[in-house]
């Protein structure tokens, strides 16, 4: 999921660099979705781990 987030941020700022705005902020829109999708899942797989060492 992370390698998603990191894809569309670098997809993000080439369509920025290059003037492709839309492009740019639909990509980045992605990555955002995407990261907080990982670290959701990420806290949910923390917390559940934890929970059965005890």
């Amino acid at each position: 999921m992370l390698s998603y987030t990191i894809l569309f941020l670098i997809v993000a700022l080439i369509a920025g660099a290059l003037g492709f705005g839309v492009v740019a902020g639909t990509a980045a829109t992605i990555a955002k979705i995407c990261f907080v999708i990982f670290l959701v899942l990420f806290l949910f797989s923390l917390f559940r781990g934890s929970s059965r060492r005890l």
